[in-house]
């Protein structure tokens, strides 16, 4: 059963949550410990994000220094497969444009249907570190990677071949952005290709963090008013840390509400932060629920206790 028909299918709200590939070098014990830590709420689906490579700067025995590329982050397919495969959970590994080329992509397709994984999430990502904007290594927008996932569902290859043997198509959400895009001239351009990405075959989008529902609610009734009718996802995370206040919204983009800014300006330490956090979260995901959202994405990095405590409130 695929995600969107998990999220269709459930009685209630549903839950799912979002994690990172270990850092190269680590083992897998710490994601599954956060497995073990919430799969008592029963979730629906884990997200496995995929992050791409960056310019780093290595010493060599001279003393000069050589500009290397490196992925922090390798292994979001095998991730994928072993949480599969351990926990029998459906994951949804993260296909991105940034820092990909077109074939690397067409290859990541191949292995995820060879290892039976059909559910993915579709994105953008985010700019190189190293560069003042976003520069493409293969497709420079989303739906380009959209299109190029369709064209493969359909079974052909990047070079027009035609598979001999297409296997199950993939089914896929996409993202959008309740408070827009950052490089959106404003919101009526981002409902615009959040409709165009549904148009194209988007099953359900999930939404950038917010902390303010009213901007949820206003955002789904601007889809629903331009026809845009599949699941809208909201993703939330709790604070955890009292300089998240102005970290947040300088790097997602994202309004802070000055009922909840006032209560994180009055913290004294992190450990107060972490339970005005979950506080917020909880009153958010409790008003969520009461108007019927079809499930709840919670984005866990760094915050996998407090999304524990919130899912017992509201689980």
């Amino acid at each position: 059963m695929s995600v969107i028909e998990k999220i269709k299918s459930a009685k209630s709200t549903a839950f799912s949550f979002e994690l990172l590939p270990p850092l190269k070098g680590n083992g897998i014990e710490n994601v599954y410990k956060t497995i073990d830590m919430l799969r008592e709420f029963d979730p629906k689906y884990i997200n496995i994000t995929t992050h791409r490579s960056e310019i780093v700067f290595k010493q060599l025995p001279n003393g000069l220094f050589e500009q290397v590329s490196e992925r922090h982050r390798p292994g979001t397919v095998a991730v994928a497969i072993a949480i599969q495969n351990k926990y029998r959970i459906p994951v949804v590994p993260h296909i991105i444009c940034s820092g990909f080329t077109e074939s690397e992509t067409e290859y990541a397709l191949i292995d995820l249907q060879f290892l039976g994984i059909t559910d993915l999430l579709l994105l953008r990502g985010d700019k190189a570190k190293h560069d003042k904007v976003f520069t493409p290594t293969g497709h420079r927008h989303a739906t380009d990677l959209q299109a190029q996932v369709n064209n493969f569902n359909d079974g052909f290859f990047l070079d027009g071949t035609k598979m001999k043997s297409p296997a199950l198509p993939f089914s896929y959400g996409m993202a959008c952005y309740p408070e827009k895009h950052e490089e959106a001239p404003n919101l009526e351009s981002d409902l615009h290709y959040a409709k165009l990405k549904v148009d194209m075959g988007a099953e359900y989008l999930v939404t950038q963090m917010f902390f303010d529902n009213a901007k949820y609610y206003e955002f789904v009734e601007k889809c629903r008013a331009i026809g845009i009718n599949v699941p809208i996802i909201p993703g939330l995370k709790p604070v955890t840390l009292k300089n998240q206040l102005t970290v947040l919204p300088k790097i997602f983009h994202t309004d802070i509400p000055e009922a909840f800014a006032g209560e994180l300006r009055n913290c004294k330490t992190d450990a107060e932060a972490v339970e005005i956090g979950i506080e917020w979260t909880a009153m958010q995901a409790k008003d969520l629920i009461a108007h019927g959202v079809p499930s709840i994405h919670f984005y866990s990095m760094m915050a996998t206790q407090s999304v524990k405590r919130v899912a017992q409130m509201i689980f």
